[in-house]
């Protein structure tokens, strides 16, 4: 008898694991915090991202380049872009931030990527599922990291912070991606 009980038991709370692991509809508009997660600089991105393109904003002043850019968008984010036209849910995209070098060379003034900066990362959000969060937006998650700390960004407010860069490129998910040839399949 007393082996029946256990068993019975047993089997009970299984059950109640099983269930207690299984998706509801009820989960299933829970904010998905694995995405949240992925509004980080991301390790060895360079080895397992796929190249994207560069930009290099002018000076100002003087001849060259004042920044060097160069973006990077998580694994598959090419072949799914070239399907739809548009980014996956999910997508991250990493811009690193370099102050340049400029010199003159035997092919004319060259500014070339010096020192790094930081970097700049989005992360697409399709569901816009941080309606309160001031780092998501616009079906994005947006942050800037100082060099030093890929963990950490001082980004406080992305309308404020992110979006006056970005706004020349709000038809175009707020992305350049003119910018980017291999969207393009050049």
């Amino acid at each position: 008898m007393i082996r029946m009980i256990f068993a019975a038991a047993s089997f009970a709370v299984l059950v109640m694991v099983a269930a207690a692991q299984t998706p509801t509809s009820d989960t299933a508009s829970v904010p998905n915090d694995s995405l949240k997660a992925k509004l980080r600089v991301p390790e060895h991105y360079r080895a397992t991202y796929q190249y994207l393109g560069n930009w290099a904003p002018a000076k100002d002043d003087g001849p060259g380049s004042d920044e060097f850019h160069t973006v990077y968008a998580s694994p598959g984010t090419i072949e799914a872009y070239r399907k739809t036209g548009e980014f996956a849910d999910g997508t991250v995209l990493v811009k690193e931030v370099f102050e340049t070098a400029t010199n003159v060379m035997t092919t004319g003034t060259v500014s070339r990527a010096d020192r790094l900066i930081g970097w700049f990362v989005m992360v697409k959000d399709s569901a816009n599922r941080y309606p309160n969060d001031p780092l998501w937006g616009e079906g994005w998650g947006w942050a800037w990291y100082n060099v030093g700390d890929p963990v950490n960004t001082p980004t406080k407010d992305f309308r404020a912070e992110c979006l006056p860069c970005h706004q020349p490129a709000r038809s175009t998910d707020w992305t350049f991606i003119e910018g980017y040839p291999a969207l393009r399949g050049d």
